[in-house]
This record gives structure tokens, C-alpha cells and sequence, in this order.
């Protein structure tokens, strides 16, 4: 198999890892440490023991300020994997072609489809998400944006499983019959 990473590639490559792992990071932290329901039932009970009430709708909205700046970088990672499949795109038709070499495996040609399935995905996460932050400067509905957010995340579940499995079809293929390749993409 040709396998040719360029300097833009492995570019492109490396602050897309950031990206996704940036927004993961942020997923992951809003379904745990950040979790609005969780941290304000927090509030209410610890500032209860103080001799301080507050209700459940105030403590929401203190949990919710909390983790806004957590979801300021989640919008910024965001926005980031948007342009880089802007560059991707661009990248793949300008240095890469849109064709494969016919004498290619059929595992590679899996491969191949599983990144174009992942592409998609990709693209679906980045409009979607874009929707869901300027959905009222587009005219979009609350309900229509809740929906939109759900599908959303389940596409975002997707990546949580392409990640470990793209690591280790790394190591596989680095062991098998691809030596050289992790070190192709640092160094070119």
C-alpha cells in the first residue's frame, strides 16, 4: 500500500486529534464532573448544611454557570474540527485524488470505508453542532434544536468507540504488515 503523509496531512492529522480530543474531553466531562443535575442537587444539599436554601431552579442555574466556560472551549473545539474537514476535504482533492490503487487488500478497502463512514459521521456532528449554537440566529425551534441534539450526541458516541479502536489498528498494523507507519505520520 502507497502511503504517502504529507507535511499538510500530518498537520491536519494532529490538530484534528486535538480537536476531537478536546471535544470528547468536554463531552465526557459534561456527562460526569459537570453534570448540571448532578452538581446542583450538590449545591442545595451542601448549602443546606450551611443554613442556606436555595431552590433546585436556583442551584441549576449555578451549576449550569459552572460548567459554561467548559462549553465556551466545546464550541471553539468545534468549530475547529469544522474548518479542519474544510482542509480535509480540500487536502484529499487537491493532493491525494479521490481514487485508491485497485491492487490494495480487501481489509484495506474496509479500512477505506470505515473513514469514509467516519467522514460522514464527522460532518454530521459538525453541522449539527453548529445548529445547536446559533440555532436561534437561524430560526431553528427549541424543540426542533433538542432533537437535533440528541442525534447529536448518539452520533458523538460513534467517535467515543473509533478512537480506541483506531489506536489499536494502529499498533496491529505497525506489527503486521505496515512497519513504519506511526512514525510516518510524526515525521512524514
Amino acid at each position: 500500500m502507497r502511503i504517502n503523509y504529507t507535511p499538510s496531512i500530518r498537520i491536519w492529522h494532529w490538530l484534528n486529534a486535538i480537536a476531537i480530543g478536546g471535544l470528547l474531553g468536554t463531552f465526557f466531562l459534561r456527562k460526569t464532573f459537570f453534570s448540571w443535575r448532578e452538581n446542583s442537587a450538590i449545591i442545595v444539599d451542601k448549602l443546606s448544611s450551611l443554613g442556606v436554601e436555595v431552590t433546585a431552579g436556583q442551584a441549576k442555574v449555578v451549576a449550569k454557570a459552572i460548567r459554561a466556560p467548559m462549553w465556551e472551549w466545546h464550541i471553539i473545539f468545534g468549530v475547529m474540527l469544522t474548518l479542519l474537514l474544510l482542509y480535509r476535504a480540500w487536502i484529499v482533492w487537491q493532493e491525494v485524488g479521490l481514487g485508491y490503487d485497485e491492487d490494495e487488500s480487501m481489509h484495506i478497502h474496509l479500512v477505506h470505508w470505515g473513514y469514509r463512514i467516519l467522514y460522514i459521521i464527522l460532518i454530521f456532528i459538525s453541522i449539527s453542532g453548529l445548529v445547536i449554537n446559533w440555532y436561534e440566529a437561524i430560526g431553528i425551534s427549541k424543540d426542533m434544536v433538542h432533537s437535533i441534539k440528541e442525534i447529536h450526541e448518539y452520533a458523538a458516541w460513534s467517535i467515543v468507540f473509533f478512537v480506541p479502536l483506531h489506536i489499536a489498528g494502529l499498533f496491529v498494523a505497525e506489527n503486521i504488515d505496515q512497519k513504519g507507519l506511526i512514525s510516518k505520520m510524526i515525521s512524514g
